[in-house]
This record gives C-alpha cells, sequence and structure tokens, in this order.
C-alpha cells in the first residue's frame, strides 16, 4: 500500500518537473518574441520562469531519488563482496536520508525568513517560493527511507560491469 503510494506521488512529481519545463520553455520563448519582434517584454515572465525552474529542480530531485535515476556512483559499490555491497547501499541511503531532513528543517527556516518579501512582478513572496525546498527534504528523505527500510539494490550502470 505504501510503495504504491510513493510510486504515485513519485510519478506526479515527475510529472509536475515536467510540465514546470514545458511552461518554463513557453515563457521564455514568449519573452525572446516579444522582446524581439514586438519591442516590449512582459515584465511577469521571468520571474515566472526562475520559479518554475526552481520548482521543477526540486521536484525532479525527489523524484530522482524515489526512480532511482539520481546521480550516483555505483561501480565502486557493484564491485564490493556481498555484506559490503548492502551496507555502502544502505550508508547511502541513510546520508540521504539526513540530508533530506537537514533540507526539510533549514528550507522551513528560510521559508519563514522570507514569508514576507515580495516577489518583484508577482503577487507572491518569496517564502511561497521556496515552499518546495522542504517539501522536497521531507519527500526526499520519505523515499529514501523507505529505500532504506527495504534495502534496495542501486540499479544504474551496476549492468555495464
Amino acid at each position: 500500500m505504501l510503495e504504491q503510494l510513493g510510486r504515485s506521488v513519485s510519478r506526479g512529481l515527475l510529472w509536475s518537473s515536467a510540465l514546470s519545463l514545458a511552461l518554463m520553455m513557453g515563457i521564455l520563448t514568449w519573452q525572446v518574441f516579444s522582446r524581439y519582434l514586438l519591442n516590449t517584454s512582459p515584465a511577469w515572465a521571468e520571474q515566472t520562469a526562475l520559479i518554475l525552474m526552481i520548482w521543477m529542480t526540486f521536484l525532479g530531485t525527489a523524484t530522482g531519488i524515489a526512480e532511482g535515476f539520481h546521480i550516483r556512483i555505483v561501480e565502486g559499490v557493484v564491485s564490493l563482496p556481498q555484506p559490503w555491497r548492502q551496507r555502502a547501499i544502505q550508508g547511502a541511503n541513510l546520508l540521504i536520508v539526513l540530508a533530506g531532513v537537514l533540507i526539510l528543517v533549514l528550507g522551513g527556516q528560510l521559508v519563514a525568513a522570507t514569508w514576507g518579501n515580495a516577489v518583484p512582478t508577482l503577487p507572491l513572496t518569496r517564502g511561497m517560493v521556496y515552499l518546495v525546498i522542504p517539501m522536497s527534504g521531507g519527500l526526499m528523505a520519505a523515499f529514501a527511507l523507505a529505500k532504506l527500510v527495504h534495502g534496495e539494490e542501486i540499479a544504474g550502470s551496476a549492468g555495464s560491469a
């Protein structure tokens, strides 16, 4: 049940990241078109694209942890003999859990500190924009904790050995 929920959340995050990328590219295309062909530039375009990039990056990072496509070095781990390989995998997952908790806590502090700071040209505050940071940290910690509990094997370039 929890695995299915985690998979659904991960897929939703992946689609959200893809949508953010598509919107960001559309907005930047419109901004360039407006600036060079219409001699005007929409004031909201740059800040909106920046916000979409921030959200896409953090949501994509959490998805990378869940789906196992985050950046990692596996060649050294797969060459280890079996109790050490599993220990290395568990150690890496534990470090990701700790990093996720740290991002959650420090991201929450950043949100609180910037909640009243206005985003130029948009009816948002910086705190609203940065809400994705603690959300992403919590999701990364949860996804890595699930991998830690299940002792998941590292996928990726292990098949190239």
